[in-house]
């Protein structure tokens, strides 16, 4: 058996066929010149057998040719035990091992269509009751107040909400790839293109598109939510660059209004015009800087915005110097988890908040004011203006190392 699985498959099938000679005598001879025929350009002279010395032709090696004994060596060969071979130098190592231990930043995400199957799903708490561009067509709808309050459930950073693809090539190549996020892309582009474009529009008609009553008073500190980050440019004359709201939102009380279209900003400006609410601009002139308006036209179409931006000389016109660094022209950045967060439920309404110091939305109004809202506003602006000379309702998460909570805050 050990001579015979050394042969290759041609002498293996004679050896099989023809074990022995007619006389009995052994056909290791025949064998052998089956091997020297079937290996072409043998350097190996064959020699007869004699019957003394079959056996110890069979034993020999044989020559090193052919596929089947090359691979039966190279499984038997015994390979000396080497030291593991390293498969980089020590520098790429080195530099390998600084950059795991590095910090890495967030990976660049593309921005989100802003649309959304279910909106109401991302929100905790119960959902403001009013009609909204998608779902089912209201029939019926009578304005109610406020379940709960309302905002981010995390503090604004800059840079969020910027509407800006801030992704490398190679991030956008592998993005190209990735099958699950081109289905995450393919649902929120379905649930944008399903809504009915004109349903914020039909939906004026219920009490001038107001969704909900403002609340009497102001939400309490520890449980208010926070006035998201967005980001544009303001109407300044010098103003070229982009900017975020947060910093300009940050230290101080705002009364933040939002609008897109001349209708909602008339609406707006019940709230907070000087010939429709003089009390609040009474407050305002008596904060002592303490306590500012901030604008923020949201317009999402590029051909709109390019015409109010060739218009801004006209909107400086129209309002004082002073807040021209707090009007801000922003195109893209509100998602549907903001829109239900913060409660701007319809894009063509015009929508009112009480910002604190610490960017907190206190107080929210919607559509055009009633005489009780602008009494609650008032009141609201002029305890957070108050409130915030004497320093107390600071957060945990932005007070001071070692400063103490008051003892307002604290409830002693």
């Amino acid at each position: 058996m050990a001579a015979e699985s050394a042969l290759n498959p041609a002498a293996r099938l004679c050896w099989k066929e023809n074990p022995t000679s007619a006389n009995g005598t052994s056909l290791a001879g025949t064998v052998l010149a089956c091997q020297v025929e079937t290996r072409k350009k043998s350097s190996y002279k064959y020699f007869p057998p004699s019957p003394k010395h079959d056996t110890h032709i069979l034993d020999l090696p044989m020559p090193p040719r052919g596929l089947d004994s090359a691979l039966v060596r190279l499984a038997a060969r015994q390979w000396p035990s080497w030291p593991p071979q390293q498969s980089v130098c020590l520098r790429c190592q080195w530099r390998r091992g600084i950059a795991q231990s590095a910090p890495r930043s967030a990976r660049s995400a593309k921005p989100a269509a802003g649309a959304s199957m279910d909106p109401k799903s991302t929100i905790s708490g119960p959902a403001i009751e009013a009609p909204r561009s998608y779902g089912k067509r209201v029939d019926e709808f009578t304005p109610k107040p406020l379940p709960r309050p309302i905002g981010m459930p995390l503090p604004p950073r800059e840079g969020e909400n910027m509407g800006i693809d801030l992704r490398t090539l190679k991030q956008r190549r592998d993005d190209l790839v990735d099958y699950d996020k081109h289905l995450q892309r393919r649902k929120e582009l379905t649930a944008q293109i399903s809504r009915p474009y004109f349903r914020d529009w039909g939906n004026l008609k219920f009490h001038e598109g107001k969704s909900f009553i403002a609340p009497p008073r102001l939400f309490k500190a520890e449980l208010s939510l926070f006035f998201p980050n967005l980001y544009g440019n303001a109407i300044l004359t010098s103003e070229k660059t982009m900017r975020d709201t947060t910093p300009a939102l940050t230290g101080k009380v705002s009364v933040v209004s939002i609008f897109s279209s001349q209708w909602a900003e008339r609406q707006a400006d019940s709230f907070i015009s000087k010939a429709a609410n003089p009390e609040l601009h009474d407050v305002l002139d008596q904060s002592k800087g303490a306590a500012q308006l901030v604008r923020i036209n949201y317009e999402d179409n590029a051909g709109k915005a390019w015409l109010i931006r060739l218009f801004r000389r006209s909107l400086r016109k129209r309002l004082p110097e002073r807040d021209w660094q707090t009007y801000f022209l922003v195109r893209r950045g509100i998602t549907d988890n903001i829109r239900e967060s913060i409660g701007l439920l319809n894009a063509r309404v015009g929508y009112t908040y009480l910002v604190d110091q610490h960017c907190r939305i206190r107080w929210a109004g919607s559509g055009p004011s009633h005489p009780d809202e602008l009494e609650s506003l008032n009141r609201g602006v002029a305890r957070l203006v108050d409130e915030a000379n004497r320093r107390v309702f600071v957060p945990g998460a932005v007070r001071p190392k070692g400063q103490e909570m008051p003892a307002a805050e604290s409830g002693v």
